[in-house]
């Protein structure tokens, strides 16, 4: 569809350059990394063919789009549309437009279906999980009415996209300290322990990807998912260039065993100076506890060392105790994949990478930082999912629960087969 098409009311469909659609992205309430040009390069490396569709207003000016994504199914090609379309569902005109330049396109390649997986919320709720909000469910019946089968409303973690994403607003942030204040008491005390225990957070190079998968795995093995191979991470970052970001926090633990010498020395000067007093006093009670305190302190510290010198012994001086993919779009940074080292839990590094990063957002004005996939489960304290809740939920924020995913029938005949093998399978 090189061409541009007339629609009604005045709308156009064109295809757009990968320029044209970024800035499309860039400007839209509802864009996202996975809507960019960067993105279409990360896909086509992996053999799918990639497609810019534009509706355009009178003035020739993009106004609403998707960037399409076709693959090899069992059936034929189907189109994919990640976290998006860039289109307000509520604008009724466009989406029809599109939505009908949309199953041309997929028609023209002779794919069965066009799937979705629409950006713009649903329902929003508290941190807790509590509705703050009446469900958009004109959202729903402006794509159900135009022909888009959704998939429902899941919950749990999904292969594809996920329906339910934390976030924090930062627009009321001037600086890390005020972001500091607004987490949960157990947050702000682990975001101290991890920049008095040495952890620092630092970019990996493309040569260190290697490093950011091993961590990955760690995670992968302990949750139970699977985790890219170093191939998709090179692609990754070649195809994103500085908006994808792999961090790494490390722990400096010629630091933290520095650090805790330190504190030694000042315990067992302590420790002897209630010990002398301890002969003069008037107050006996008051010094023995302040003595006895002092000498929890003096073993606490040998033991910290004791466990440093043996950590250094065997890992080295610095030590990679969690990773995170971090994915720069205008409108947010989203922390799209993670992995830790539970060997370095106590460290809490992956909690000094969510306010280091959240911090660079200050500094670069970005106001919206998104903690992404959740399970949507706030009423089980034994789901699979209860941690990494839990984790992100100690910083504040609130949920953002999406419609989820939408498909639209190209082909009728084959959609319906692969309906019916899918039925057959499960």
């Amino acid at each position: 569809m090189q061409h541009e098409e007339k629609m009604s009311a005045g709308w156009s469909v064109r295809e757009l350059t990968g320029k044209q659609f970024d800035e499309l992205s860039a400007n839209s309430a509802f864009g996202g990394f996975q809507q960019t040009s960067a993105m279409a390069r990360l896909a086509a490396s992996d053999g799918a063919d990639t497609q810019f569709l534009g509706l355009t207003d009178e003035h020739g000016a993009p106004v609403a789009g998707a960037m399409v994504a076709y693959t090899k199914g069992r059936f034929g090609l189907e189109g994919s549309i990640w976290l998006g379309p860039l289109c307000d569902a509520a604008n009724k005109e466009q989406l029809t437009a599109l939505t009908v330049a949309l199953r041309a396109a997929a028609h023209k390649r002779g794919a069965i279906s066009v799937t979705c997986w629409p950006a713009q919320v649903y329902r929003l709720h508290d941190s807790d999980g509590e509705p703050t909000e009446n469900p958009d469910n004109a959202l729903i019946d402006a794509y159900v009415s135009l022909g888009w089968r959704h998939a429902g409303f899941t919950r749990g973690y999904a292969s594809i996209v996920n329906r339910w994403n934390y976030v924090k607003d930062l627009s009321g942030f001037d600086t890390a300290d005020q972001l500091l204040a607004s987490y949960a008491k157990n947050t702000r005390r682990n975001v101290k322990i991890a920049r008095n225990s040495g952890v620092k957070v630092r970019r990996l190079k493309r040569d260190e990807l290697g490093t950011f998968h091993d961590i990955c795995e760690m995670s992968s093995i302990k949750q139970h998912f699977a985790n890219r191979d170093v191939e998709y991470f090179e692609r990754l970052f070649d195809a994103f260039g500085d908006a994808a970001e792999f961090m790494v926090a490390e722990v400096h633990l010629d630091e933290y065993l520095n650090n805790w010498q330190t504190k030694l020395d000042k315990f067992e000067k302590d420790r002897a100076k209630f010990a002398a007093s301890l002969e003069t006093t008037k107050y006996p009670d008051d010094v023995r506890k302040k003595l006895n305190n002092a000498e929890k302190n003096v073993l606490a510290a040998r033991k910290r060392i004791e466990d440093a010198h043996l950590r250094i012994e065997r890992d080295g001086e610095v030590v990679p105790a969690a990773v995170g993919l971090f994915m720069w779009h205008e409108r947010e940074l989203v922390y799209f994949s993670s992995g830790s080292d539970e060997r370095y839990a106590k460290f809490y590094a992956p909690t000094a990478l969510q306010h280091e990063m959240m911090s660079r957002c200050l500094e670069r004005g970005v106001n919206r930082y998104n903690f992404y996939g959740i399970d949507g489960i706030f009423d089980d304290p034994n789901s699979a999912g209860r941690g990494v809740l839990e984790f992100k939920q100690g910083f504040n924020g609130y949920v953002e629960e999406l419609p989820g995913e939408f498909t639209l029938p190209v082909d009728g005949f084959r959609y319906d087969l692969k309906r019916l093998a899918h039925l057959l399978r499960h």
